[in-house]
């Protein structure tokens, strides 16, 4: 779900921060409310005044250093970038929402309200960068990982950087969701929620060479990570790779010979 970021009463002359944090892909709504008559308090001497405003126009900026992009202004969208949207409920509920985020999203975001003098609510929007690793059994980190016929796969995900990852974690073979598969049967993930994120583990039982291809582990759609398994018949690793070497071999071996055998034949 996007965060939705509630302001508190703005201040009369006062330019409010908040912080507000998202993951990459979801789209992030940053809301702002305020009334006809508002109630503006000054926090430090606790002091309360009330402020009538006449039609007031709403905008949304994005601050950069010095610098100021107007992304909206009253019901309009002014940025040619059509991930952002101006979304707006009657009475008095303001959001502007950012779909696709990426890490350049990152930054202060002002809501301005036109009165005399002005209103305004700033918010800095931090963008989350999930980190995801795929490990062995002996926590060592692989991208092509080989078994034989009949052991155990066993694979660790590590998903960093994520306060609270409430995102579902799952893993695929190919196209194929492990996490509920109960068709091949000897499947099993386990998820742990750390402190900076989680870990999952794949356990698959009686390795097939079926089960070569393809794993890969993503944090809902937000980001993943993935490895290749190959589970060997009887062949070793460097069998594998010497058998293909050979091959290769061979073929240079036979294109030589009908090179010269052309050459020849052109010669005569």
């Amino acid at each position: 779900m996007a965060p939705i970021i509630k302001p508190p009463k703005l201040t009369y002359n006062t330019a409010h921060k908040r912080s507000a944090s998202s993951a990459l892909s979801p789209p992030a709504n940053i809301r702002n409310k305020f009334s006809p008559l508002m109630d503006l308090k000054d926090t430090d001497n606790d002091q309360s005044d009330n402020i009538e405003i006449d039609t007031p126009e709403v905008s949304w900026v994005r601050r950069a250093g010095d610098k100021m992009q107007l992304l909206s202004f009253g019901h309009h969208v002014y940025s040619t970038d059509q991930r952002y949207e101006l979304l707006f409920k009657d009475p008095n509920d303001w959001q502007l929402r950012i779909s696709y985020l990426n890490e350049r999203d990152g930054g202060h975001y002002e809501c301005q309200v036109s009165t005399h003098p002005p209103i305004a609510f700033t918010v800095y929007l931090a963008i989350i960068v999930p980190q995801l690793e795929i490990t062995d059994e002996r926590g060592v980190q692989v991208k092509d990982k080989f078994y034989y016929v009949g052991s155990t796969i066993e694979l660790k995900c590590y998903i960093t950087k994520v306060p609270q990852p409430s995102q579902f974690i799952v893993w695929r073979h190919e196209t194929t969701s492990l996490n509920y598969d109960t068709s091949r049967g000897g499947i099993s993930v386990k998820t742990d929620i750390l402190t900076n994120g989680a870990k999952s583990r794949l356990f698959i039982a009686n390795a097939q060479t079926s089960d070569s291809g393809k794993y890969t582990c993503s944090l809902t759609d937000i980001a993943s990570t993935s490895v290749t398994v190959h589970v060997l018949n009887g062949e070793t690793p460097a069998a594998m790779q010497h058998g293909g070497s050979n091959r290769c071999g061979r073929l240079h071996s036979l294109w030589v010979i009908i090179t010269f055998a052309w050459i020849l034949f052109r010669l005569s």
